[in-house]
């Protein structure tokens, strides 16, 4: 269940605040109106449920999710001790809320570009897809070349498709080999709109990861050798002007992630965007969103027939 409110929360929170204030007499009379006034606060949420092999209306938008898989991602600095991918994860998810209808990718890398789903408005299989994520092993990862992946990532973008073009390239934007980051211009061609959203932390955290895949032993802090070969935790650290430099390719915003709201105000720019570009009625597709607000207009109408009747029951009392 998601939420799409029809004016913003705080807002009709101000609403709320002032229709309460003017308190009706009699107790009764005051329990209905705060009926009514939650029953209208419920109304603007807009609520929203997935329902399978729905018909869904398709929005002429391409969305990819470009998710940083390596062991770096794995770093326990965000929020307190949880990992970055973590943090992607429940990001992604919200990002895909505030664009129902849209067509989804999801490209990940490691040393090498992966393009994981193709374009799809079933949002089940990118939540599924995203949900694998977990970072490399120790034996199978050899580090990020950032140089060769955005190459590649120019191949992907292209792809024939001729809707509306948003990209989120998600990363702690940190290279591994001694090479340095170059500008890759043709990036910008492909996109719309989208972010560069990274994540880490300046002062770095440790990892925990597994020697190989499907392995039954816990996962272990990854370890190097200081200079005086005392063995010490590995820490990965944020790498911002690599991502700034990234975004500036692509020809967007960078935003540091440090909480779900950070993204916030860009998604409510993105969804102003596309709210008037063509839509494909009637598509067939899994994990559509259905409104289910019309349930509390119901309610709404009942509590005001309620009132209604009391109301006319104490005026003929009267006279």
């Amino acid at each position: 269940m998601i939420t799409n409110p029809i004016i913003p929360i705080w807002l009709m929170l101000i609403l709320c605040v002032l229709i309460l204030a003017m308190k009706r007499k009699g107790v009764w009379s005051f329990i209905r109106q705060i009926l009514i006034v939650l029953l209208l606060f419920l109304i603007n949420l807009r609520f929203m449920v997935s329902g399978d092999n729905m018909q869904n209306a398709a929005l002429n938008v391409d969305v990819t999710f470009v998710i940083d898989n390596t062991i770096s991602m794995l770093a326990e600095d965000y929020e307190g001790e949880n990992t970055r991918m973590d943090a992607v994860k429940k990001d992604c998810r919200y990002i895909m809320e505030q664009l129902p209808g849209a067509s989804f990718s999801v490209v990940t890398f490691g040393e090498k570009l992966k393009q994981m789903t193709p374009y799809t408005i079933d949002i089940t299989m990118i939540q599924d897809t995203i949900s694998t994520l977990n970072g490399q092993t120790r034996l199978y990862a050899t580090g990020t070349h950032l140089n060769d992946v955005l190459k590649d990532l120019e191949k992907v973008l292209d792809h024939g498709r001729n809707g509306y073009q948003i990209l989120f390239f998600i990363s702690d934007g940190e290279i591994t080999d001694d090479s340095r980051l170059q500008s890759v211009n043709g990036l910008k061609k492909h996109v719309d709109a989208g972010a560069v959203l990274g994540y880490g932390t300046a002062g770095g955290g440790a990892m925990k990861v597994l020697n190989f895949s499907g392995e039954e032993d816990p996962p272990e802090y990854l370890t190097i050798y200081d200079e005086n070969w005392n063995e010490q935790r590995a820490l990965s650290k944020i790498d911002e002007n690599n991502l700034k430099q990234i975004a500036s390719d692509f020809g967007v915003d960078y935003i540091h992630m440090e909480k779900q709201s950070d993204v916030e105000s860009l998604m409510a720019s993105l969804k102003g965007k596309v709210e008037n570009l063509p839509v494909e009625r009637g598509t067939q597709g899994k994990g559509g969103y259905e409104d289910i607000y019309y349930l509390f207009v119901i309610l709404l109408v009942l509590v005001m027939v309620w009132d209604f009747v009391c109301f006319k029951m104490r005026v003929q009392g009267r006279s």
